[in-house]
């Protein structure tokens, strides 16, 4: 068995197909390990979704902030916004049961075997690896709860708390829970956000900095998937930390991990998030 390790697939899937075709990738035999944002923006969504809801078993997949918000459209509790290409699958009609597997993901994925935590945008400074699996732990409890589910989703948007405090309750805690693990970039060794910059490193909000690269980051030694970030065309200099979004859905491609050799393969993508050339 091989472990692979895709970056934000965003609705692109015949980028995905190529990259599982050229290392012969196997459901029986392998796993893909997906960093979240499987739907929107690209010209595939509902098809990407039915597609991995197939191959479920030979996944690994943690939520990003795109996922979310369709669980939130279909709920009713927010609007499609201008450039979402969502529609489709909430016309489907099999949307019930894509729907119901998409929300009973992970936020935070950890394979101790291989000493490896996967998370769609990152871990805060201040977290342990054990205190980050509980807190994800509070957030997925609440998207598997029928009745917690909608009013979760209603709850969940907004950039304030924008510092963590154990003594957060109710849904301001899991607010901020949420906002680490799928739209964290930039923020300060406390864990305070800022949710607006989401440009390269060298545009760090004065007194922030990506918050993989905090000198005391509680999670140094760990090995780190993340996603989310696409301006950093996946170029991360910190040891054990590996960016996989490496934007294809804006046109440059899309990147496949060998969890085992280390080997990164590519698929370059056009404007449309479609394969380049082939």
């Amino acid at each position: 068995m091989t472990v692979y390790a895709v970056g934000d697939l965003q609705g692109c899937l015949d980028p995905l197909k190529c990259l599982l075709a050229d290392v012969a990738f196997v459901p029986a035999r392998d796993r893909l390990w997906l960093v979240g944002d499987l739907v929107n923006r690209g010209p595939q969504s509902l098809e990407t979704l039915r597609f991995l809801y197939g191959m479920r078993d030979a996944l690994v997949c943690v939520l990003g902030n795109h996922d979310l918000h369709l669980l939130a459209v279909a709920h009713n509790v927010e609007r499609l916004k201008k450039n979402d290409t969502l529609q489709e699958i909430l016309d489907a009609p099999d949307r019930d049961p894509l729907l119901d597997w998409l929300r009973r993901q992970k936020l935070l994925h950890y394979d101790e075997a291989r000493g490896v935590a996967m998370v769609h945008a990152g871990i805060p400074p201040q977290w342990t690896l054990r205190k980050a699996l509980q807190r994800a732990a509070e957030v997925e409890d609440a998207l598997r709860d029928d009745v917690r589910l909608p009013l979760f989703l209603e709850g969940m948007y907004g950039n304030e708390p924008a510092t963590w405090n154990k003594r957060l309750t109710g849904m301001p805690r899991l607010r901020a829970i949420t906002n680490y693990f799928t739209r964290m970039r930039f923020c300060r060794a406390d864990g305070t956000l800022d949710l607006k910059s989401k440009e390269g490193i060298d545009k760090a909000p004065q007194g922030f900095a990506p918050w993989f690269a905090h000198p005391q980051r509680k999670t140094r030694g760990l090995k780190i998937l993340f996603g989310h970030w696409a301006a950093l065309e996946g170029r991360v200099d910190e040891p054990d930390v590996w960016g996989l979004d490496t934007g294809c859905v804006w046109g440059n491609g899309m990147t496949l991990l060998n969890l085992d050799t280390g080997v990164r393969h590519r698929c370059d993508c056009d404007d449309h998030g479609r394969p380049k050339g082939r």
